[in-house]
């Protein structure tokens, strides 16, 4: 099990994003060979809140996710049966901040599992421990999420996000629900090529949040013999 004291840093400032999964009724979802869903079972009450955050209780985060796990993966209609048990193990919900010099952001840490009805057994030896962030907009590029979004919608967003991110666990393995090798390779590859967008965006963000915070230091700093205030870089 991986520790939560990892993400006290994140904590700080939860400033990696990823981008937010789209509406999987409106999507082509991509194809999942033998599978169906039979049980979606989540459970929360040993979960680990990441300060700073707004409180969520275990009943709100076994409600949202089990709800988008039903949404990605009610449509299949597989010759199997599967079941996906989730833990979660620690989340943030980003608070109110100072808009671009600390603008938290929203994480969640799950405990996945795939079981196979028929056989009676989980299909790996262990959990697959997953962490989402939430997705970036305009909006909370500038002023944070805790400004832009209350609570309801950083779980919302989170939960569907998740959803996504256990999908790809799933198609990682397409042995488990007999996919061909290509559908389950471009497939992955789409899901990939967004996570590594979303690492380009939260560097470029990083960079203008920084760069916004030194100018606003710089115009409020008044010299003195015992102050030096700082100078915007060089380009």
């Amino acid at each position: 099990m991986l520790r939560l004291a990892r993400f006290a840093p994140i904590g700080l400032a939860l400033t990696l994003v990823a981008c937010a999964a789209g509406d999987p009724l409106e999507e082509e979802l991509p194809p999942m060979g033998d599978f169906r869903l039979a049980h979606n079972i989540v459970v929360a009450e040993n979960m680990q809140q990441v300060p700073p955050s707004r409180n969520a209780t275990p009943e709100e985060w076994e409600e949202i996710l089990e709800s988008e796990i039903d949404r990605r993966f009610g449509a299949y209609e597989g010759d199997r049966l599967y079941h996906i048990g989730i833990a979660v193990d620690g989340y943030a919900l980003a608070p109110p901040g100072i808009p671009i010099v600390l603008s938290p952001r929203s994480i969640l840490v799950l405990s996945v599992n795939i079981w196979d009805d028929e056989l009676g057994e989980k299909l790996h030896e262990e959990s697959e421990q997953i962490v989402i962030f939430e997705g970036s907009s305009p909006e909370t590029m500038l002023l944070g999420s805790g400004i832009v979004r209350n609570r309801t919608e950083q779980m919302a967003i989170l939960a569907r996000n998740a959803a996504r991110r256990v999908q790809l666990f799933m198609l990682q393995n397409p042995e488990w629900f007999n996919i061909s090798e290509e559908e389950a390779a471009a497939a992955v590859s789409g899901v990939e090529e967004l996570a590594e967008a979303a690492e380009a965006e939260a560097a470029i963000e990083e960079a203008a949040e920084a760069e916004v915070a030194i100018e606003a230091a710089t115009a409020e700093c008044v010299p003195t013999d015992d102050v030096l205030c700082p100078e915007l870089p060089s380009n």
